[in-house]
């Protein structure tokens, strides 16, 4: 099933990650181009995982304004760079299923193939740093169970996603269900849709 390769391909860059494990080590695909899928799950997921520590840096109660304020725009271009992956994604997915003719009583689902999976790679970096957390040998035994309490949820969960994911994908190769791709059209980054920005040309 697809999403047997997206988690671990998932599992596979957090802990790559984790090896040198700073948000400013260089990027490097473990998948060529040509492996079109693979290459852009890697990237998505990487982008996931730098932010997710980025949103660790943030909220240091300690942390310097202006090094915040810095932040605070990484954070802002990671956020773009994840939405252009989950497009893309879904672009591999339209050219994919593009001789699928639809049958006439075929649906939309509420989210494509692409927003499952983002959410799916999400998940994995989540259940990581649970089971980090419910593992930490320095914390207390309260900590702990509750944390594993917590990472037993989280795994379910993402047997669950990956089920509806790979039942969405199997209802599309099918014509059951059919996909559309809104661009995100986010005006906050847009100097001509964001007034502030606007403002100052």
């Amino acid at each position: 099933m697809f999403t047997s390769k997206a988690n671990k391909i998932f599992q596979d860059v957090i802990e790559k990650y984790h090896i040198v494990n700073t948000v400013d080590q260089p990027f490097e695909n473990a998948y060529l181009k040509s492996d079109l899928i693979e290459h852009l799950l890697y990237r998505k997921c990487w982008i996931d995982t730098v932010q997710w520590h980025y949103e660790d840096i943030i909220r240091d109660p300690q942390i310097d304004p202006v090094a915040a304020l810095k932040l605070k725009r990484q954070i802002d271009a990671s956020n773009q760079d994840r939405t252009d992956m989950v497009e893309y994604i879904d672009s591999y997915f339209l050219e994919k299923y593009k001789d699928v003719s639809p049958k006439a009583d075929a649906t939309i689902n509420t989210e494509s193939p692409a927003w499952g999976i983002d959410r799916l790679s999400i998940l994995a970096l989540k259940i990581y740093h649970m089971n980090e957390e419910a593992t930490r040998k320095d914390a207390s035994a309260d900590h702990r169970t509750a944390c594993q309490k917590k990472l037993d949820v989280l795994l379910e969960q993402r047997v669950d996603l990956s089920t509806a994911i790979d039942t969405l994908l199997n209802d599309i190769e099918k014509g059951d269900k059919y996909m559309k791709v809104y661009k995100q059209m986010k005006m906050y980054n847009d100097d001509e849709l964001n007034p502030v920005l606007r403002s100052q040309k």
